[in-house]
């Protein structure tokens, strides 16, 4: 892979770091400052939407610890594009069952529709220095493979 495609994986990964942990922390320590601005409710209890900030902000050092080979690391990248899809997911179900509104939407844009692309780029590259999706599947990617 050449060295700029590297480069801007692991600018990506740093910049999801960074969103993660802002995040994660904001709505950790101010649960319902979101749901205000979308003009919802405070969540109840607190706690549960508390958790879900800390959930976000941990995944912050796995992507800042990815960034330094994307590719042989992309296993992390690969959990984080997991979430990033279904949480979408959960969305529209939880829209279609009246659970929310769908004005919440407008956290999936940052929250995960902006990293899809990046996210199963690097994916796609660890898929294939791996060997394809049998092997990549098996587990982390040797670091000569991952350069290669």
């Amino acid at each position: 892979m050449p060295e700029r495609q590297r480069a801007r994986y692991a600018n990506w990964l740093r910049a999801a770091a960074v969103y993660n942990a802002a995040w994660g922390a904001a709505n950790v320590l101010m649960p319902g400052r979101m749901f205000r601005a979308l003009g919802m409710p405070d969540p109840e209890p607190p706690a549960a939407w508390q958790t879900v900030g800390m959930m976000v902000a941990v995944y912050a050092p796995a992507y800042w610890w990815a960034s330094r080979d994307p590719v042989e690391h992309s296993h992390v990248v690969a959990v984080g594009l997991l979430g990033k899809l279904l949480g979408p997911g959960g969305f529209v179900w939880a829209v279609k069952t009246g659970r929310l509104p769908l004005r919440f939407g407008r956290t999936l844009l940052t929250n995960d529709v902006v990293w899809w692309p990046v996210f199963a780029a690097i994916v796609r590259d660890g898929v294939s220095a791996a060997g394809g999706w049998e092997a990549y599947l098996r587990g982390p990617i040797s670091p000569a493979a991952a350069r290669s």
